[in-house]
């Protein structure tokens, strides 16, 4: 969520918000995993994603060091054949939501007994799918699930391991479309209510599941992580008395994506955690769900720009040739970003300007209130950071727009891990 006390700045990028290996190369451009964005985006087209492929590992061990064996990717912030495959090599489980998500997992050779499966309204179908291929675990998400997982127990199905999502209560001070651990929420049963109680005692008493522990989730893009020290305590009172063997934490820890954001790491979230779980007494497994730490700041999007226009005494316009179908959060979320030229990194961005993209909507903003050089000039690459979580991932075709590739850098090596939309793509489900 964009933070308005934040002042834009005419400082270059700080190198803080790009991914790990970014560095300035010889000719003054801008390089990630050794490999020239210009290059990149030169060999590739624009828009492109730009993937540090070492930065993405580097975080996933981070996860498996604090965590343990056990902790699951959340997919959702971004998901392809490599992305599953790199992760699953770190060590790390996968979280998936869907039939969808499960069937890329699998696809990239990730064993279903690695796979967690979420959903707030899971069909029986889907059920019936993951239970078939052995996953690991099943996050139940309310009553009428577990008539369904009763239904297929009686189809005679094999009994499923479970957590049950509860719904802690704990204000996560983020946006209230990625707030979910508030009792008004379309997940998890409620603490207050008495609801997690009775499912946790219905789970017990049932044939049809295995109930392994609990899990809760308060929300995305948390920065205070005393939120989810408070959220671990309610987890504990709900949890102890029934000496379940695990609890889950699930994900949201917050990511800088402007000038002036602070957010905290990996590390220093599950040590926050584990103090809360272990004060409470918890000698349960203690596991998590990350995603957008894993891979948010591990990306830029790199763009052309195609217009500049100003308008005096009001501001400049400059539209890119991507927009709100690669990275729908500003419009969803009024989120913030950086603007850079990643051909002058180092240079001073002294024209405040607002980059909009090629979409039929006034509201189609990539960076409300962005910096650039002022001597921006139609044809120059354009680049927003931290774009490697929810960019791809809620990513459409509005207006019939081709969604952009994906390239993973790594030593100087550019690999095309998901390939550029063709206009024929567009109709490849017409009939």
């Amino acid at each position: 969520m964009t933070d308005e006390s934040i002042e834009p700045s005419s400082l270059p990028i700080p190198f803080g918000l790009l991914p790990d290996s970014a560095a300035v190369g010889e000719d003054g451009g801008l390089t990630i995993g050794g490999c020239s964005v210009a290059e990149v985006a030169a060999e590739f087209g624009t828009p492109v994603f730009i993937y540090d492929e070492d930065h993405l590992r580097a975080r996933a061990r981070e996860a498996v060091e604090a965590f343990g064996p056990g902790v699951a990717y959340a997919s959702k912030a971004f998901l392809c054949t490599a992305m599953a495959k790199l992760v699953h090599d770190e060590g790390m489980d996968i979280d998936v939501s869907t039939a969808g998500e499960f069937h890329i997992a699998i696809r990239a050779g990730v064993p279903a007994k690695n796979l967690i499966f979420h959903g707030n309204n899971k069909s029986t179908e889907e059920l019936r799918l993951v239970i078939e291929a052995g996953v690991n675990r099943i996050i139940v998400d309310s009553f009428d699930e577990l008539d369904r997982l009763d239904a297929l127990h009686e189809e005679g199905l094999p009994v499923p391991n479970v957590l049950l999502r509860i719904t802690p209560g704990v204000e996560a001070h983020t946006h209230e479309f990625i707030a979910t651990g508030r009792d008004d929420s379309k997940f998890g049963f409620t603490v207050s209510t008495g609801l997690a109680k009775q499912a946790i005692e219905r789970a017990i008493e049932s044939p049809s599941v295995n109930l392994k522990g609990i899990h809760a989730h308060i929300g995305s893009q948390v920065f205070r992580v005393d939120s989810f020290a408070k959220s671990a305590e309610v987890i504990a009172s709900v949890g102890q008395p029934y000496g379940l063997d695990e609890v889950s934490v699930g994900g949201g820890l917050g990511v800088p994506y402007v000038i002036g954001e602070e957010g905290s790491t990996i590390t220093a979230w599950a040590s926050v955690v584990h103090d809360a779980l272990d004060a409470a007494g918890v000698t349960a497994a203690v596991t998590a769900e990350p995603g957008r730490s894993i891979a948010a700041s591990a990306a830029i999007t790199v763009y052309t720009v195609g217009t500049v226009k100003p308008l005096t005494g009001i501001r400049t316009y400059v539209a890119v040739d991507g927009g709100m179908s690669d990275n729908p959060r500003p419009v969803l979320y009024g989120s913030g970003y950086e603007s850079f030229l990643p051909q002058r990194p180092e240079a001073e961005r002294d024209l405040r300007v607002r980059v909009v993209g090629k979409h039929c909507e006034s509201g189609d903003v990539l960076v409300r209130e962005g910096q650039v050089p002022s001597d921006i000039a139609v044809g120059d690459l354009l680049a927003t950071p931290v774009t490697g979580a929810y960019g791809h991932a809620m990513g459409s075709n509005y207006n019939a727009v081709t969604r952009p590739p994906v390239v993973f850098c790594s030593n100087g090596n550019a690999r095309l891990v998901v390939r550029r939309e063709t206009l024929d793509d567009l109709v490849s489900r017409d009939v």
